[in-house]
């Protein structure tokens, strides 16, 4: 692939981009009550709250928000699971709040289809960026499967563009969302699928190890 990835950030104009929308499940009304708080001050619009897991998807799935931030812990359905039933309908990307940060949990989360997790208490340096990158992934999940609809040719286009990310982000000094967007817009430039272009950034970046 010649020349170098152009790192533009094509960001729209501050104040271009419509609020986010965002629900919020907690069942501790105080913690809720400052993750809603944290979400509004980072500029985003909190559509839903809820005290447990089946509400939360109740909520996701009436409302279709940007982002779903969760404890684990809850009544009725606990947010691991609650997530992985927003993750199989395609709602949208899920935050999990918890006390604990076992590798365990951190693995269940993420086979449940979490995109991120933020272990209390936090701030809102550690929130915020964490919706941000749940936000972006998500995107780029979505991006890749509506490419490819076969499951396991879904999965190896997600191991090779993850791959090519990384590289770019590596060799030429691009952020995860950067090196996504870079390889998205070759694709559409090119003519060819994210597959394609990853390979191709693996073969050329990577030296094709």
């Amino acid at each position: 692939m010649s020349g170098a990835p152009e790192s533009a950030d094509e960001r729209p104009a501050t104040g271009a981009r419509p609020r986010r929308r965002a629900v919020v499940a907690e069942d501790e009304a105080l913690i809720r009550m400052d993750v809603v708080e944290t979400l509004r001050d980072g500029g985003f619009e909190v559509v839903g709250e809820a005290g447990d897991g089946e509400q939360a998807v109740a909520l996701a799935t009436e409302l279709k928000p940007d982002v779903v931030v969760m404890d684990v812990k809850m009544p009725i359905l606990d947010g691991i699971s609650a997530a992985e039933r927003i993750a199989k309908e395609h709602l949208a990307p899920v935050v999990l709040l918890t006390a604990f940060s076992q590798t365990e949990l951190v693995e269940r989360a993420r086979d449940a289809g979490a995109m991120a997790y933020v272990v209390k208490p936090f701030s809102p340096a550690d929130l915020l960026p964490a919706v941000e990158i749940a936000i972006s992934r998500y995107a780029q999940i979505s991006a890749l499967e509506s490419e490819v609809a076969d499951l396991a040719e879904r999965f190896e286009t997600r191991k090779r563009v993850d791959r090519a990310k990384g590289l770019l982000m590596t060799k030429m000094g691009l952020s995860e969302p950067e090196s996504f967007r870079w390889i998205q817009k070759t694709s559409m430039d090119r003519r060819l699928t994210m597959r394609e272009v990853a390979d191709a950034v693996i073969e050329q970046v990577g030296g094709g190890s």
